[in-house]
């Protein structure tokens, strides 16, 4: 052999025992445990960019932003704790809301309805949320709200108006 070999020989040789040390100290089972959001994250913002840099067309951005918003999530609930997710499993609608609204607003021919229900499926992820932050809580404040729409409407809230189509018969 030469002592070119020798020395690519010794290189690795010297990476794999590198390796092999780093696995038993467990410097790979860390990093896995804590970066593997990044597994889901970075194809979703690959995606995003092949998009807008014209290299693929605008189906792509419904797993873009799917896998973009559900890589942020994770990445939150790893880092914080999964108990986390007791309040944050709305968000999983808002991934796929923000998906379909990307390609309805991005895609060449237009799908009607597509961003209303890419709306209205965020829009119940946020409410959704907003109860799950609430608690048992929320079964109170949804009590207080009908009980104030009711009284408001008991007040008589169209009487200042006159008589409408609502209160013709009464």
């Amino acid at each position: 052999m030469s002592s070119k070999n020798d020395i690519k020989l010794g290189v690795l040789i010297a990476a794999a025992g590198i390796v092999i040390l780093f696995g038993k100290l467990g410097v790979f089972g860390f990093l896995g445990r804590a970066l593997w959001p990044l597994v889901i994250l970075l194809p979703g913002l690959l995606l995003h960019v092949l998009f807008f840099s014209r290299r693929a067309s605008a189906t792509v951005l419904i797993p873009a932003g799917i896998l973009t918003v559900y890589g942020v999530l994770f990445g939150l609930c790893n880092m914080w704790g999964w108990g986390l997710m007791k309040h944050l499993w709305p968000l999983l609608l808002l991934g796929i809301a923000v998906g379909l609204y990307e390609y309805s607003l991005y895609a060449s021919r237009r799908i009607s309805g597509l961003s209303v229900s890419a709306f209205i499926l965020g829009l119940l992820s946020l409410v959704l949320f907003v109860f799950s932050l609430l608690g048992t809580g929320a079964l109170y404040v949804l009590g207080a709200v009908l009980i104030a729409a009711g009284i408001w409407l008991i007040t008589g809230r169209g009487k200042s108006r006159g008589r409408n189509k609502w209160n013709k018969g009464w």
